[in-house]
């Protein structure tokens, strides 16, 4: 989306930029082509860009709200790429409500949700996918999201999809010049390169998107849920996850009512983890409620681990699981002779090969016996490997759909050359794998996608 200074045909903006409550500091940001007369107006003062300034705050009637320091920005060197003045004062509520309405008399108007930083955006200050890391990074569930948010914040993955846009960009032009001039002896579009160069771009789009998945989970997290038979360890296994006693743990099957959900860190990834009634032949209207709840929770699940009491494999459950991603547990082992680990399809005579989806794994819940395995394998199943470290940067959903949009726009790209060696209709192709890419950026976007995006953001960001 181009955009020059759109900040010129907008007004000023405020906003509270720090979390409401009680605190040390609160600071009032007020961005705009008034953000310098307001700050001029509000300390009394005459105020110079990048120089704090401590000083009173007063009001239309000059009394004094607060005092604490005064920051200015002229833009474009400053986060939106408009005027910015901060006021740091003194924490609290009622404070703090005082100096913002203070600041909206004086002609600004309250911020908008991510405000800031669509301005930011609509001044070339940051791209989409940089706006979208800036987010990330505020919500960023884990140490290791938060770093991987900060990577897109800085522009690793604008820089690794610019990188690629480029490369096709520059075999369009190639395209569109050995179109314009046939008279040249070289016959660029008959030659393999032109091939190779568009295989080279689909490994590298391939590559992108796998980062792109496993970026998209570092930042949302994971919702995994754990169903089985009544008594076949759900409940210790949830405990022995969480490393603390969050499910009540009994030898009384159906113990498990309701669904209970926590918050658990493997390696990096945030995941809710919950627990859900033993799926049986319900002897009560509550038992049955916690089983419908149970096959609820399953279907907005990224995996489900079903557990299996080794020792009684022929414990009542209902129908097959059907769901996308299942990690059969086999659990109890501590009284049986099995070995903890990855169990071979050989070994795991309760399931048919034929209806395997993913490794099944042995576990002692009681002792933790196997536990580390199965957190490698819900990593693997997770598309994130033996470790999330490695992903470069956050993405979303959105960047993933973006992503494969323009892979299969590729794929069909190369498919219409090899069969036509038509350059009119692969300048074209390749245009329309342009704009895939570039909606990620925001380089192509439509307004009512922005207003989605920002609206997400806090109010003061």
């Amino acid at each position: 989306m181009s955009s020059e200074s759109h900040a010129l045909d907008l007004d000023t903006i405020a906003a509270v930029a720090t979390p409401a409550g009680r605190g040390g500091v609160s600071i009032i940001r007020v961005s705009g082509p008034e953000a310098w007369p307001i700050a001029e107006r509000l300390t009394q003062k005459a105020l110079l860009p990048r120089q704090p300034v401590f000083c009173g705050f007063r009001g239309a009637d000059s009394e004094v709200i607060d005092e604490g320091l005064t920051l200015m920005f002229r833009g474009p060197a400053s986060f939106t790429g408009e005027d910015v003045a901060e006021f740091h004062g003194h924490g609290g509520v009622i404070i703090t409500n005082l100096l913002l309405e203070t600041c909206l008399s004086f002609g600004a108007r309250l911020a908008n949700p991510g405000e800031f930083s669509e301005r930011a955006f609509l001044n070339n200050k940051l791209d989409l996918a940089q706006a979208e890391g800036l987010a990330d990074l505020i919500d960023a569930p884990t140490e290791q999201a938060a770093r991987q948010a900060s990577a897109s914040l800085r522009g690793a993955f604008s820089a690794a999809v610019n990188t690629l846009n480029k490369q096709l960009i520059e075999l369009r032009v190639f395209v569109e010049a050995a179109i314009d001039f046939p008279e040249e002896e070289v016959d660029f579009l008959s030659e393999g390169n032109v091939i190779s160069s568009l295989r080279d771009a689909q490994s590298q789009l391939s590559e992108l998107l796998r980062q792109a998945k496993q970026g998209a989970v570092m930042s949302r997290g994971a919702q995994i849920v754990m169903t089985g038979a009544p008594n076949a360890g759900k409940s210790s296994l949830m405990n022995q996850l969480a490393q603390d006693a969050i499910a009540i743990v009994t030898e009384i099957p159906g113990t498990t009512r309701d669904v209970i959900r926590q918050p658990i860190e493997i390696e990096g990834v945030a995941i809710q983890l919950s627990d859900t009634a033993g799926i049986r032949d319900a002897t009560n209207v509550i038992e049955q409620e916690g089983i419908n709840r149970a096959h609820a929770e399953i279907e907005h699940a990224d995996i489900v681990i079903e557990v299996i009491d080794d020792n009684n494999r022929l414990a009542p459950t209902d129908a097959p699981i059907r769901h996308h991603c299942v990690i059969r547990v086999l659990n109890k082992i501590d009284l049986s002779s099995r070995p903890s680990g990855i169990v071979s399809e050989e070994a795991d005579e309760s399931v048919q090969p034929s209806t395997r989806q993913s490794p099944t794994v042995a576990v002692s819940a009681a002792t933790g016996d196997g536990i580390d395995t199965l957190k490698q394998s819900i990593l693997q199943n997770l598309g994130l490997g033996d470790s999330a470290d490695s992903t470069p940067f956050s993405a979303r959903e959105r960047h993933v759909t973006c992503l494969k949009q323009a892979a299969s726009a590729l794929e069909h790209t190369i498919e219409r050359f090899e069969a036509h060696r038509a350059g009119e209709l692969l300048a074209e192709d390749l245009r329309m794998v342009h704009a895939h890419l570039g909606a990620i950026t925001g380089a192509f976007g439509s307004d009512d996608l922005l207003g989605e995006i920002f609206s997400s953001f806090c109010i003061g960001k």
